[in-house]
């Protein structure tokens, strides 16, 4: 028995993994991890794999890069932690200054949790709770979009509409209202996608018009809907949706755990709009992909409506135990460093190009609906039928092909559903998408080869898909 497979056996006897069916690991290996470099994750026996998909979208500078190594050594020596409740610590403090600096004016406070869906779980529980400080008690839905994804926790779930990650609990779930989405996949023949997003909000117009006296909030993922399936819009639509909320006195709540801090191609997705929202949720990147921390930022007119005295009982009396940890502190604070002293958002735009190119043939693939990308996030949809784009059957697991393809070949690459897609860490090179791109071909043909052999019964839902 080799080193990965003794390590995967002790696994296997002890673990319970996330977004996994367990019992697929009779037929599918488990896969180690010894240590990593740069876009690179190395097995217990030395196979290398790249990191295509930034190892769940975190990973941003690379594994083991050695300026957030240092900042994070260097802070363990002088404080691991401490309690945020009466007391602060210098990484906490120097964060939250340069987050306020660099996000649109007006985000003047910093609210921390531990990770994404505890961070929406902050945003929504500020926001209704502003309309019971300030005498609007009845403002306590929340409006989302379909095929939205906003964490596993209740209330995130709730303004979520991924059914493979909601369909279950539904019982457990918020009432909340859902409006279509923008998404431009399904746009008319010869529409572009400013014209389709444009004519996609009257639907938000109009429930905003008709429920906004009881709506505290509207949550979106700007720009890209993750989970979704890597699905995108144009940012007119956030334009359009920031005026409406403040027509209608209804905060705007962005969701950019997934997609800011460089993603999109700007730092934050809500520059391309011109915008900013009453909150907005960051995580994921924010440490380079080393710790787990969130903010959530908002302005100082909702900060006010928690500031009075104790006894009025308007504090927002929300916490978290490892609330902006130093060490989580320290690496974000490399992290953005990075980003400040190595022109970082202007690098990405000939890797994103990079990734444009070393895909377009793959427009002309009989099975390949649409190739979509916003900056540093690309997708390739796989369907059995181009013409109608008639989805594969999700029985099928066409994406999990392709996994096993490029895993054969030394490379992450982890589709959703029938969604292949890279997400890779800014520090890949040209010559290293070539390589996805070269992969993802060879997997794509391999998963499209055969014909549809699962029936699919009235009930089929297409939105079921692998989580990616």
């Amino acid at each position: 028995m080799g080193l990965n497979d003794q390590w995967m056996q002790r696994d296997l006897k002890v673990l319970w993994h996330p977004c996994t069916q367990m019992k697929d690991h009779e037929q599918l290996p488990l896969i180690p991890i010894k240590r990593g470099e740069g876009v690179w994750l190395e097995d217990f026996e030395g196979k290398r794999y790249l990191d295509a998909v930034s190892s769940w979208w975190v990973n941003v500078f690379g594994h083991a890069n050695p300026r957030i190594n240092q900042r994070i050594k260097d802070q363990v020596d002088q404080l691991e932690h401490v309690i945020l409740a009466g007391f602060s610590h210098q990484p906490v403090i120097e964060l939250s200054e340069r987050l306020v600096a660099m996000t649109p004016t007006g985000l003047d406070r910093v609210f921390y949790a531990d990770n994404g869906s505890s961070c929406i779980e902050v945003a929504l529980k500020m926001s209704f709770h502003y309309w019971q400080n300030t005498g609007k008690p009845q403002k306590k839905r929340f409006v989302t979009l379909t095929n939205s994804y906003h964490g596993e926790t209740i209330a995130a779930m709730s303004v979520g509409d991924v059914p493979l990650f909601t369909e279950t609990y539904k019982a457990l779930l918020l009432d909340t209202i859902k409006v279509p989405s923008p998404d431009c996949y399904h746009r008319p023949q010869g529409m572009g996608w400013e014209e389709h997003s444009r004519n996609m909000f009257a639907a938000m117009e109009q429930t905003l018009a008709e429920h906004h006296a009881s709506i505290a909030a509207v949550i979106v993922e700007p720009l890209i809907q993750g989970a979704g399936g890597m699905r995108m819009y144009h940012p007119v639509y956030l334009k359009l949706l920031r005026e409406a909320c403040d027509r209608y006195d209804v905060h705007l709540i962005h969701d950019e755990i997934a997609v800011g801090f460089g993603r999109t191609g700007t730092m934050f997705a809500c520059e391309q709009a011109g915008i900013r929202p009453d909150f907005l949720c960051l995580s994921k990147a924010l440490t380079g992909g080393y710790l787990p921390l969130a903010a959530c930022l908002t302005t100082d007119k909702v900060y006010q409506a928690f500031y009075d005295d104790y006894p009025t009982l308007r504090a927002f009396l929300h916490s978290h135990s490892y609330t902006g940890n130093p060490l989580a502190c320290a690496a974000a604070l490399a992290t953005l460093d990075i980003f400040a002293q190595d022109n970082v958002i202007e690098a990405n735009q000939a890797l994103a190009t990079r990734m444009a190119s070393a895909t377009a043939h793959l427009a002309e693939h009989a099975h390949v609906a649409e190739i979509r990308q916003t900056g540093m996030a690309l997708a390739i949809e796989m369907v059995q039928d181009k013409a109608t784009k008639a989805a594969y059957p999700w029985q099928e697991r066409r994406g999990l092909k392709v996994f096993e393809h490029a895993l054969s070949r030394g490379a992450l690459l982890r589709p959703l559903g029938s969604v292949v897609y890279f997400l890779p860490p800014y520090v890949i090179t040209p010559e290293q998408i070539d390589f996805l791109a070269e992969v993802a071909t060879e997997g794509i043909d391999i998963a499209t080869r055969s014909s549809v052999s699962v029936a699919v019964p009235a009930d089929f839902h297409p939105d079921f898909r692998d989580p990616g």
